[in-house]
């Protein structure tokens, strides 16, 4: 029988560095049952898949320990339970957690918008993103730490014979938290941690005199860990942003009464009604009134869209123009915001190659950190007659600069901040393995229909021989009157947009492969395609050369005959998409190969491929185009497959990289790595770009990281610097790393 898996997420609230990750990680994964555990410090999220054996509250228990809040994910909107344990119970066996529902009778704490952050055994964490920083527990921490330096040092020059012990005392204010976090992480199962470096190299200084050093030493790793968790908070910042685009009321018209309702109740099938300069409150299809619509929120695209009936709108966008009805498609958890905010905190807890790499190599750099550090302090007081104190003081710095946060944040930080101006652009990426992985694309394979064209026919040119060009569009239009066709709805759009005059038609009916008859002002009309024409009436060679000049566009042609004359003709055609020639340009640009896999017929297909300039593979079957993207892999190629349709899910499966486009069917949005939310071609190169970017900033983060503990190495072993720079190494490189990482927030794309 197979063993039952099941999957929780919670928040944590105070996670703002890798080393918090790491001991989260560790103690949980520590728990009996639990499978794999996945924590982002970006999204501030934990991710635990267990074979459900776990005590309710074991997950909850186990994070508490190490000092942090915890809550099931979305329990301060749902009105779930809040893991929370006050600070006398914080370590006390079988201690009881209250569940805390946010419904009902409130303390002050509980109110909505405010979070109860308690300090836990002195932990310092605290969430950052709950207000002001300089309001956190973790700034007044150092705020306190760096004020009773100041004050040892003002008592240390009045009297000096009490300085060594102010300094002493100053020291403790910072450290002892950060002792109790070592205890803490250790007995989770992680001895090796940063607060463990930390507080041997203070106390050690305590020990060999140096104990104005060491207050220093806190103060500014304090200081350092408070810049951690503000640049963490603004990464986190600029996804939370996205969800307050939602307004937080609609208007909703039910029979004709309209009355204003939380967006978070909307249900689809309700009806808005949008004024101008209003948002969207809920993502929904266009039933009446026609407006421009501003995307850029979501989108980020800088021109208004305009919108009619049938078109589909996007949870805050801002409605221009006109009033719109709008019905709504889904509920407020369900919407494109919403999906999009999940679909990347999942995917900041899916790591990358280069962040697995660097967590295994931190979890051997760490201990072998300590151990040169006491080979330093030991090795030549004994080998070589060298001064104790001074090597001691040098083994001591050895640990501060070994302290690998700068290294172990340098990839998940980058990561984070490119899946987010992703998000903000509509490009979803379902991990830093996707990100990293789409800079080595070397080939993208396109769908035709619904992602280099737009996937919805479209009446290209109108060809009178007897009657005027706006009759022929017209009566073809009184033919296809309620018909849900392609073709239908291309003829019907066409002569909405020529504002014509859309005559009654009687006894209008299909007849099967041949096309549609009936009869408009006492003529009888027939519109057929060509081969089913020639059975009413012939076709003269000129108006066979026509229609064969159409189809080599890749057009199709429908003739409209009056009783039983052939009048004019429509060419239909799926256009290409506005972008598609400069988005396979971007690409080519970028040095990528591309090539069009389509169902579509050879001429229909090579009329569409000649125009854009993209090599051509047609009359494909699903599994055509998944034998084709393996043949292309074997011939060392990296392959990216784009496609938004159901037989295009083999294909996205078997390639290097599936991106999905935008509008695409569920099924290729499940099966893909990837999504182009908006349908722009153009998009994918700036995927490849945006993949580039970051894994250069991975690049130099990994340089600034390692290139300023190794000059720092190197100088103290000389004795040129001392414990303050060493710190000031290990600070300065977390605080660089994690800038530059933020620094991608601000990318702009093409």
């Amino acid at each position: 029988m197979t063993p039952t898996r099941a999957t929780e997420r919670f928040r944590v609230v105070g996670m703002d560095c890798a080393s918090c990750a790491a001991k989260i990680e560790t103690a949980v994964g520590r728990l009996s049952g639990v499978g794999h555990v996945s924590v982002s410090v970006m999204s501030g999220t934990l991710s635990v898949t267990h074979d459900g054996s776990l005590a309710p509250d074991a997950i909850a228990l186990q994070v508490q320990s190490l000092g942090y809040s915890i809550s099931p994910t979305g329990a301060a909107d749902e009105g779930v339970k809040v893991y929370d344990v006050n600070d006398e119970a914080s370590h006390t066996p079988g201690r009881v957690i209250r569940a805390h529902s946010h419904s009902g009778d409130r303390t002050p704490a509980d109110q909505p918008g405010k979070r109860q952050v308690h300090d836990h055994a002195g932990h310092t964490h605290q969430d950052l993103d709950d207000g002001p920083w300089w309001r956190s527990r973790k700034a007044m921490l150092t705020i306190g730490c760096g004020a009773a330096l100041a004050g040892a040092w003002i008592v240390g020059q009045l009297v000096p014979a009490v300085g060594h012990w102010v300094f002493a005392l100053a020291m403790a204010v910072g450290l002892v938290p950060i002792a109790r976090r070592a205890v803490m992480a250790a007995a989770a199962g992680m001895p090796f941690t940063i607060e463990t470096l930390m507080t041997i190299a203070a106390v050690g200084a305590v020990f060999i005199g140096a104990t104005e050093e060491a207050a220093a030493v806190v103060f500014l790793f304090l200081v350092g860990e408070l810049l951690e968790g503000v640049a963490a908070s603004r990464a986190r910042a600029s996804i939370k942003s996205l969800t307050a685009l939602v307004p937080q009321s609609a208007l909703v018209d039910e029979g004709g009464i309209t009355r204003e309702l939380p967006a978070d109740t909307l249900q689809p099938g309700m009806m808005l009604l949008v004024r101008p300069g209003d948002r969207i409150a809920a993502d929904g299809e266009i039933v009446g009134g026609e407006s421009s619509v501003d995307e850029a929120p979501v989108t980020g695209e800088s021109t208004p869209n305009h919108k009619q009936p049938r078109d589909a709108v996007f949870a805050g966008t801002i409605n221009i123009d006109a009033v719109l009805r709008v019905k709504v498609t889904a509920t407020a958890e369900d919407n494109t915001i919403a999906r999009v905010v999940k679909l990347v905190e999942e995917a900041q807890e899916s790591k990358a190659p280069t962040e697995r790499f660097i967590d295994q190599f931190s979890r051997y750099y760490t201990p072998g950190v300590l151990v040169v550090g006491a080979l330093m302090a030991l090795v030549p007081p004994l080998v070589l007659d060298g001064n104790w104190s001074e090597w001691i003081y040098k083994g001591l710095a050895v640990l501060l600069i070994g302290c690998p946060c700068a290294l172990v944040i340098s990839t998940p930080a980058a990561i984070a901040a490119g899946l987010a101006v992703g998000a903000r652009r509509g490009l979803l990426m379902k991990g830093g393995a996707v990100l990293e992985g789409l800079r080595k694309v070397t080939t993208v394979a396109l769908d035709k229909t619904g992602t280099l064209t737009e996937g919805k026919p479209v009446v290209t040119d109108v060809v009178s021989f007897s009657r005027p060009e706006a009759e022929v569009l017209s009566l073809a239009a009184a033919l296809e009157t309620g018909s849900s066709h392609p073709l239908a709805v291309a003829i019907l759009a066409r002569a909405k947009a020529d504002a014509l005059s859309v005559p009654s038609a009687t006894d209008a009916r299909a007849i099967s492969g041949k096309g549609v008859v009936g009869r408009v002002n006492g003529q009888s009309l027939f519109l057929a395609s060509p081969k089913a024409a020639q059975e009413k009436a012939s076709l003269s060679r000129e108006l066979e050369a026509v229609v064969s000049a159409f189809n080599d566009q890749g057009k199709t042609v429908t003739l409209l005959l009056i009783d039983d004359r052939i009048v004019g003709l429509l060419a239909i055609r799926d256009e290409p998409r506005e972008d598609a020639a400069a988005g396979l340009k971007a690409l080519a640009d970028a040095g990528i190969a591309t090539v069009m896999l389509t169902g579509d017929n050879e001429r229909t297909a090579r009329a569409i491929g000649n125009n854009l300039g993209i090599a051509v593979r047609a009359g494909l079957l699903p599994e055509d185009k998944q034998r084709i993207v393996r043949e292309m892999q074997r011939n060392g190629q990296v392959v990216a497959k784009v496609g938004d349709g159901i037989n295009d899910a083999p294909a996205l499966a078997a390639a290097d990289i599936g991106i999905a486009m935008g509008g695409g069917t569920d099924v290729a949005l499940e099966t893909a790595d990837a999504a182009v939310l908006h349908g722009r071609v153009r998009d994918i190169a700036n995927m490849v770009e945006l993949s580039r970017r970051v894994m250069n900033n991975i690049g130099q983060n990994i340089v600034m990281a390692l290139g300023l503990k190794a000059v720092f190495l190197v100088t103290t072993v000389a004795g040129i610097t001392g414990l303050w720079p060493a710190i000031l190494a290990d600070t300065g490189a977390t605080v660089l790393v994690t800038a530059n990482a933020v620094r991608l927030l601000g990318t702009r794309l093409s």
